[in-house]
């Protein structure tokens, strides 16, 4: 039987009328579910969220708002199986994805929570010391953050439709801000089944969370200078929305996390049998299968001294050939389908531009032979190994193809052509230098970082405690540059301040001081 979607929206689950946009089944093609979003009462929706939801979650300290948060993770976690079976079945995820997705939501959840119970009784944050402003040092100033009164809205990507809702939400929510969450419907499945949870357990004051499941419609019209809006998806996408007319005029307050081509850079040190290579070998790795290569984070294009190409090609083509690829429920299956049929066709001609300035090395973007039954309607793709004869073919800067393809490109083994080939991707979340050499590793980390949020740097030494530059933690900032969207998300409290106005309060110094709590 189909499921019927609802939304959640004014304290109440109300379903919408008109034409219905259709939930697959990625491993079979067949629909799960619909939903509608028409004839909803959007504005208003959004006012409700500001007017109840944030008046509570304002009334609350830090330490208030983590237990909300510690409340949501644990009843999300009594239902983690039930969870993960719909992580399958809507988003075509072998259950290791699924745990990575469902077990990354709770955890930042929990991750949150834990820095509100450290940030204690005061309900906003005191921003740097007290600044003397005349001679009389009785007239100071003091910078302070509090919650902003309007919602966060949230447009997350189909890839992450658990962890896209947890990791924003808890960062909003615990900066006081009340959530509007609009998932991808084409993976929002998983999130209302969240909502319902939540709404069940009545963790959250009434408006503090709310859940739009299906076409956004008009509810970006309704946004105004105290809301925040952080988006998760295409560049396009969000060069549209940063462009509307009442984002601008009203200044509303906009994050982007948009496109990556993500890049492994391996020094020209690493030698095949280290811990290093291995360390390489496997995070690559992990990126092409995990989530059958739809990650934001997913490392894209690998840079390879020429000296080392011919090894350490045969050693990615024998790991990539490797990999099970099929129905994610069949046992030792390693890379489901993608997520759509969009999806699916979007990867094919992307392998086809790819291979048309390089060579195919492994697979082809095509559907091969997955593993199971009834697999007819499907939406799979071969993992997919390419190759360019070097740095300056720019399609491999220009094209991501969101699945599991990567690209080997060679390099001369200088730290300053790796950069500048990776730089030439325009902006990135994530790239990783694998290298026991500190001289590469110095010039390299630094000449990579002003085109990204993050840069990784991957050694023997840390061979056994790295995670992957693919996951997201909520001690890290979250973002990046130019085609990334120059956004920034996640990094501890630093997420906070995005929800916050920054104040600066000038006056007597005992009254300033008493105000912002010192």
């Amino acid at each position: 039987m189909t499921i019927v979607l609802k939304s959640y929206l004014s304290g109440q689950w109300v379903a919408g009328t008109g034409r219905k946009s259709l939930l697959h089944n990625p491993t079979t093609g067949a629909v799960v579910a619909e939903t509608s979003t028409e004839g909803l009462d959007l504005g208003a929706a959004l006012e409700f969220a500001r007017s109840r939801g944030g008046a509570a979650l304002r009334e609350l300290s830090f330490a208030q708002r983590g237990e909300l948060l510690t409340a949501m993770a644990s009843a999300l976690h009594e239902h983690r199986a039930e969870l993960l079976a719909l992580g399958a079945l809507n988003g075509g995820n072998t259950r290791g994805d699924a745990k990575f997705d469902v077990d990354g939501a709770t955890s930042t959840m929990a991750w949150y929570a834990k820095l509100g119970e450290s940030l204690g009784d005061a309900g906003f944050l005191v921003d740097a010391d007290t600044i003397q402003l005349a001679r009389n040092p009785r007239y100071v100033g003091q910078h302070i953050r509090v919650p902003r009164h309007g919602v966060a809205v949230h447009i997350n990507a189909f890839n992450f439709p658990a962890w896209g809702f947890g990791e924003k939400a808890a960062v909003a929510l615990l900066a006081g801000v009340p959530v509007v969450c609009k998932p991808a419907t084409s993976t929002a499945l998983l999130t209302a089944r969240m909502f319902e949870i939540l709404v069940d357990a009545q963790v959250v004051p009434e408006g503090a969370i709310s859940l739009l499941a299906g076409s956004a419609g008009d509810l970006l019209d309704h946004l105004g200078p105290q809301d925040a809006l952080a988006f998760t998806g295409s560049s396009d996408t969000g060069a549209f929305i940063r462009s509307r007319d009442n984002v601008v005029r009203l200044g509303v307050r906009t994050n982007v996390e948009a496109d990556s081509l993500n890049a492994a850079v391996l020094g020209p040190d690493v030698e095949v049998d280290t811990d290093t290579f291995d360390l390489f070998l496997r995070e690559v790795g992990k990126d092409m299968s995990q989530k059958a290569g739809q990650k934001c984070t997913a490392i894209r294009r690998i840079f390879v001294p020429r000296g080392s190409l011919e090894v350490v090609r045969d050693a990615l083509v024998e790991q990539a050939a490797g990999f099970a690829y099929g129905d994610p429920n069949v046992s030792g299956v390693q890379i489901g389908p993608v997520a759509t049929a969009a999806q699916q066709r979007d990867v094919r001609a992307g392998v086809q531009t790819l291979a048309a300035s390089g060579r195919l090395l492994l697979g082809d973007g095509g559907v091969g032979s997955p593993q199971g039954t009834g697999l007819e309607g499907g939406y799979f793709v071969t993992p997919t190994l390419l190759e360019v004869d070097g740095p300056d073919v720019g399609v491999v800067h220009d094209l991501e193809v969101f699945g599991p393809v990567q690209t080997i490109i060679p390099y001369d083994g200088t730290a300053d052509q790796a950069v500048r080939a990776v730089a030439r991707g325009r902006g990135g979340l994530v790239s990783t230098v694998y290298t026991d050499d500190k001289r590469f590793a110095m010039r390299a980390v630094l000449g990579l970082a002003p085109h990204h949020g993050r840069v990784c740097i991957g050694g023997s030494k840390v061979a056994d405690h790295s995670p992957g530059p693919g996951t997201v933690m909520p001690q890290m900032v979250h973002g990046g540059p130019g085609r990334a969207g120059g956004g920034e998300e996640l990094g501890g409290v630093r997420g906070l301040h995005f929800y916050m106005q920054r104040c600066g309060v000038q006056g007597l110094k005992p009254l300033v001081e008493k105000i912002a709590g010192l």
